[in-house]
């Protein structure tokens, strides 16, 4: 299966260069360029490619604009993956308040950019897990949870307690690989798991589980390892 994707960047020679690194690839075909976010908004549009690649600042529309603008019109048909040369908490909550399935350094060597197009591609998230934790504990300070977490958070108590601790090691930042490992499953199992949380929860990706966490007050800020999720009667 070919992934079709949509490159918007103000600066020509930087698309030129992704342009040529994703033609590299026998699955990646790059449909559209576009150097401004009312450009890229249109062509989405228009073309319903499986990825849009957008640059965080560009003139007309500025990218998370145009990701906003994109993601609230058809959430489930294309992804979005920002990229931008300064980690700024700002630019990476507004992104994830949108829906972006993930946010990358330009700096980031090719391989590993090619590797985080194909995962956001798929609909999973891909942000460094230290960045994610450490914008959710930053921005979810601000919002108070309820005394009693298990009630206030939605869908939490039709998990099973497998999917609990599944949940628990997504949260804090594992690879399905890593969870695998850490439960004694195959990667399947674990996929299985995670879309099931993800659809009980009624969240879109992993990005989005991390912050369901903590703006519900069932993750410490401070402990990688997260303390204990509250149950209520699940097997």
């Amino acid at each position: 299966m070919t992934l079709r994707i949509l490159l918007a960047d103000d600066h020509a020679m930087f698309r030129s260069g992704l342009r040529a690194v994703l033609d590299t690839q026998d699955d990646l075909e790059c449909v559209a360029e576009v150097g401004d976010g009312r450009a890229a908004v249109a062509e989405t549009t228009r073309l319903r490619p499986d990825l849009a690649i957008i640059d965080v600042r560009m003139p007309k529309l500025d990218g998370l604009a145009a990701a906003e603008q994109i993601l609230r019109a058809d959430p489930s048909s294309t992804r979005v993956l920002m990229l931008t040369t300064y980690d700024t908490d700002e630019y990476v909550y507004r992104a994830l308040a949108a829906g972006a399935s993930g946010f990358l350094l330009k700096s980031l060597p090719p391989e590993e950019l090619l590797a985080a197009v194909r995962i956001a591609a798929r609909g999973d998230a891909i942000i460094d897990p230290s960045v994610t934790r450490r914008l959710a504990s930053r921005f979810a300070a601000a919002v108070a949870p309820a005394e009693d977490p298990e009630t206030a958070a939605p869908g939490l108590d039709r998990l099973t307690a497998r999917e609990r601790e599944v949940f628990r090691l997504v949260v804090a930042g594992h690879s399905n690989a890593e969870i695998g490992t850490r439960l004694f499953v195959g990667d399947e199992t674990v996929k299985t798991h995670v879309s099931r949380i993800l659809a009980k929860l009624q969240l879109r990706d992993r990005v989005h589980t991390v912050l369901y966490a903590y703006r519900h007050g069932l993750a410490d800020s401070g402990s990688p390892d997260l303390g204990t999720i509250p149950t209520r009667g699940s097997p």
